[in-house]
């Protein structure tokens, strides 16, 4: 990872600590601000990672050189949002000619958790969980640790939010293809398909236009979208540990205290 990266990374764990802290001491102004750059930050984050290129070719067919765990977080980084395990295994095939697994997700989950448990923050990110409204792990579906707390948890709208963005983030790409793979352009034609406009019988789906029903459709949901994702992250950030902002509150105990 290169330098830039690395020095936006060590950023945003600063900026999600000085949020942790002015909520601590009911400095809501300050925290407010701070959101604000950390969530800049983490747009800057997202472009960084974006624009480094991939890696090579591997030698062998469906197959490659990087972890399972770095697969999968360049397909969380490309998309931006909780994604499912089916999702990024699809983006994984199409845009980057590698072959994942479900259930080898499912478990890398489980792992992250066990190792952020045994070395807090050890690591630059972890793959960890999505959260519901209720503080709970949102079942199958992947965060990136660096994100900001509103863009991990989710509202009523949050999975329709969620879809537009990612289809949108995928016609981003391919438009900076000079000759994108046909099986990104099948992906992108199946998700169109579930957006007003989006193909306007083109097959396959043309990405600038796919981009423009998109953002059409997140106009409409976007800022109530934010106000309920703040309102669940805002009590995220002041009621559970660190280890549960991360992978979800399982004890109804806690799920009770946190509503």
């Amino acid at each position: 990872m290169s330098e830039s990266l690395d020095a936006l990374e060590r950023r945003i764990a600063e900026l999600r600590a000085e949020v942790r802290r002015a909520l601590r001491v009911r400095e809501n102004s300050l925290a407010r601000s701070l959101r604000g750059e950390l969530r800049r930050a983490e747009q800057a984050w997202d472009t960084a990672i974006t624009a480094e290129e991939p890696a090579p070719p591997p030698s062998g067919p469906g197959t490659s050189l990087l972890p399972i765990r770095e697969q999968a977080h360049q397909a969380l980084a490309l998309l931006g949002v909780p994604t499912a395990a089916k999702l990024i295994v699809a983006v994984n095939d199409a845009l980057f000619s590698r072959t994942l697994r479900g259930s080898q997700l499912t478990s890398l989950r489980r792992d992250e958790e066990r190792s952020f448990r045994s070395a807090p923050y050890a690591r630059p990110y972890y793959l960890c969980a999505a959260l519901t409204d209720r503080l709970s792990p949102a079942r199958g579906l992947l965060a990136d640790s660096t994100w900001a707390p509103e863009r991990r948890v989710l509202g009523p709208l949050s999975p329709r939010v969620d879809f537009l963005t990612s289809t949108m983030r995928i016609a981003e790409h391919l438009t900076r293809l000079a000759d994108p793979p046909p099986g990104a352009l099948r992906l992108l034609s199946r998700m169109a398909q579930n957006i007003p406009g989006a193909v306007e019988g083109l097959v396959p789906a043309d990405p600038a236009t796919a981009i423009r029903a998109a953002r059409a459709e997140l106009e409409v949901h976007r800022a109530t979208d934010a106000e309920q994702r703040a309102e669940v992250a805002e009590r995220m950030g002041s009621r559970l540990p660190d280890v549960e902002r991360l992978f979800g509150a399982a004890a109804l105990s806690t799920l009770r205290g946190a509503c």
